[in-house]
């Protein structure tokens, strides 16, 4: 099978460590969404779609990437993110727009994950964030075995 990450980690490196940890149980390639091309997407039987979540989304640059993805059949992606605060508030409605946007595309989305993550955003800076230390090994952990029981 032949497994693509694809992320978007721009401050504090929290959502790349989950792709890692992801990929050390699943293998697969793991690139930056930057980097990431159709071609890569096109020739993937599963790709997992992960970012931080900024103000309720994904990242914008990956949300664009997807947007300018071909309509495809037959494939399936998981999703994969970090955020600052309780997952409840702003995490259901970015992770319903990729969705609802991937499955636009044809994708099955076969499952999602979301831990905390350390966060500076704005004035949480002048006290040093918050989430230290975050994502941790547990938390590695449990996506690492849910992504194990999908594969």
């Amino acid at each position: 099978m032949n497994i693509l990450l694809i992320y978007a980690s721009i401050h504090h490196g929290n959502t790349k460590e989950i792709a890692q940890a992801i990929n050390s149980e699943i293998g697969g390639k793991v690139i930056k969404f930057t980097e990431a091309k159709k071609e890569d997407v096109i020739n993937s039987d599963l790709v997992g779609f992960g970012s931080g979540i900024y103000m309720g989304s994904f990242h914008k640059g990956l949300l664009s990437f997807i947007k300018e993805l071909p309509k495809m059949e037959d494939k399936k992606a998981f999703l994969f993110s970090t955020s600052g605060i309780t997952q409840k508030i702003f995490f259901n409605r970015g992770q319903k727009e990729i969705k609802n946007l991937l499955e636009e595309k044809g994708f099955e989305i076969i499952d999602q994950f979301n831990c905390l993550g350390h966060d500076t955003y704005g004035l949480l800076k002048v006290i040093g964030g918050i989430n230290k230390g975050r994502p941790n090994k547990k938390n590695k952990k449990e996506n690492k075995n849910q992504q194990k029981k999908k594969k």
